[in-house]
């Protein structure tokens, strides 16, 4: 494709050699660079795309896209932005994808997962062939895709709903996250369709404050048609000020436009009234938690949004399953139960807790950490609400990255100096979860916080393997074999 023809939504400030050229692929990493890409340099938080130009060149690269300008020896172009250039270019390459699928996008702190695979599900009872990226995985149709974060850059986005529009997807849900919404990863995609579940603290390392984090989501409802929010959460509002789409409310507690009545929880999930504008219909749903309630209204607000009949909704939200790693109880033959849950911020572990107390025969017992290298504000914040929440706490380590598990774990107790459940600390995970086995009691609901879908752990030596649904079974293996 040539060159100059990708470049008609790029903002150009200089360019230089001549553009009209072939180009064969996109890269903003030059370890990708073969012959024939251009390369498109972008500033990122732990290196500089500008530092590996000559690197791109040498590996074959034709042209140059880039923010600061730079010596170069082949033709170049200096963008004001280069991450919105990036996502210029790879639509145009890819000619404009999101486009042909109708595209749903769900942010939020927490429910985002649940709500993509509940829409998915609800899609596909429809007759539909859904493409879906998320945190737990990237789907194209039954398909199931590796995936390395909530929202790739836009390059990988662009050929993902790219594969989607080939295997023949008519629509595409996807999780945006604050830090694509902030980054220009979703820059000039078009959405049909945004959803808002809730703000709560998180990523505080990165927007620095709640403000700056709500600004950050609510760029979502200035790129779609049509906007579906919690009219519950605190921050609804500020998400919606300078929304351009038709906005959709959901709700709990007051009359909105999908609203939950008579609502009735037990450990097996919730059933409930949901009235819309479209009739009422009583919903089940196999997801214990009020948190559920408001997954399920999000979802049926977002598929009525799209034209699905509530009575199909209510069919196939009773036919879908739960999520890996969301109120995942671990299949083992134990007189307690083990479940693992992705709760790792303030508001998604007194969720968990909550529920579980709502239906546990005997204690609730909270195995839980924070993550290293991130918002460290949070975490006396955890230790409190799993202190107070829980009937027993194992503080131990999530996914410690640079930072020493120890030191962790002293922010965390900052948070538990006056809670009423007895805690220990053990910094290994692995023996954590085997402490709170070996100590079960009968009827005991063991909580696995902060893993949830992942299977491995970043320590400050590399990352390993950690399957909790594995370790929880090779533990209760060796616990059968000393008798």
């Amino acid at each position: 494709m040539q060159l100059t023809n990708l470049l008609n939504e790029v903002n150009i400030i200089e360019k230089s050699g001549n553009l009209d050229i072939e180009i064969t692929s996109i890269e903003y990493d030059s370890r990708k660079v073969k012959e024939g890409s251009v390369f498109v340099a972008i500033e990122g938080f732990s290196t500089d795309g500008h530092k590996y130009i000559e690197s791109a060149i040498k590996n074959g690269a034709k042209a140059v896209v880039m923010q600061k300008k730079c010596e170069c020896s082949v033709p170049y172009i200096v963008a004001q932005d280069t991450r919105k250039a990036l996502s210029s270019i790879a639509n145009a390459f890819y000619d404009y994808p999101t486009k042909k699928l109708n595209l749903i996008g769900v942010t939020g702190t927490n429910g985002k997962t649940t709500v993509t695979y509940l829409v998915k599900s609800v899609l596909e009872y429809a007759g539909h062939k859904v493409g879906l990226i998320g945190t737990n995985q990237n789907m194209i149709g039954d398909k199931v895709l590796e995936t390395e974060r909530t929202t790739p850059e836009s390059l990988e986005l662009c050929q993902l709903f790219n594969d989607m529009v080939n295997e023949g997807c008519t629509y595409a849900i996807m999780e945006v996250s604050s830090h694509s919404l902030a980054l220009d990863r979703v820059y000039g995609f078009e959405f049909l369709l945004g959803a808002f579940t809730n703000l709560t603290q998180d990523h505080l390392d990165f927007h620095k404050t709640m403000d700056e984090y709500a600004k950050a989501k609510s760029i979502l409802f200035s790129m779609c048609k049509k906007g579906i929010v919690n009219a519950d959460d605190a921050w609804v509002d500020k998400i919606i000020e300078n929304a351009t789409s038709k906005i959709i409310k959901y709700s709990v507690k007051k009359k909105s436009t999908v609203y939950a009545q008579s609502i009735k929880y037990n450990s097996r999930g919730v059933t409930f009234d949901v009235d819309t504008p479209f009739g009422k219909e009583k919903i089940r749903l196999d997801i214990p938690g009020e948190f559920s309630v408001y997954n399920a209204l999000c979802a049926i607000g977002i598929c009525q949004g799209i034209g699905i009949g509530i009575s199909d909704i209510a069919k196939a939200l009773l036919l879908a399953k739960g999520v890996k790693g969301r109120a995942e109880v671990v299949n083992i033959p134990t007189n307690y139960t083990v479940m693992i849950d992705y709760a790792h911020t303030p508001d998604g572990l007194e969720n968990i807790i909550s529920t579980v107390k709502g239906f546990a025969k005997g204690r609730v017992v909270t195995v839980f950490g924070c993550g290293g290298d991130r918002d460290n504000t949070k975490r006396p914040k955890m230790g409190k609400i799993a202190g107070d929440l829980s009937d027993f706490c194992v503080v131990t380590s999530d996914n410690p990255r640079s930072e020493n598990p120890d030191k962790i774990i002293e922010d965390i107790l900052e948070g538990m100096k006056d809670v009423k459940a007895p805690y220990v600390t053990i910094p290994s995970r692995y023996d954590a979860i085997k402490y709170a086995m070996e100590n079960a009691k009968e009827g005991d609901v063991i909580i696995l916080a902060g893993k949830g879908h992942e299977t491995y752990q970043i320590l400050n030596t590399g990352t390993i393997e950690f399957d909790e649904r594995k370790i929880v079974k090779e533990i209760l293996s060796q616990i059968n074999q000393k008798g």
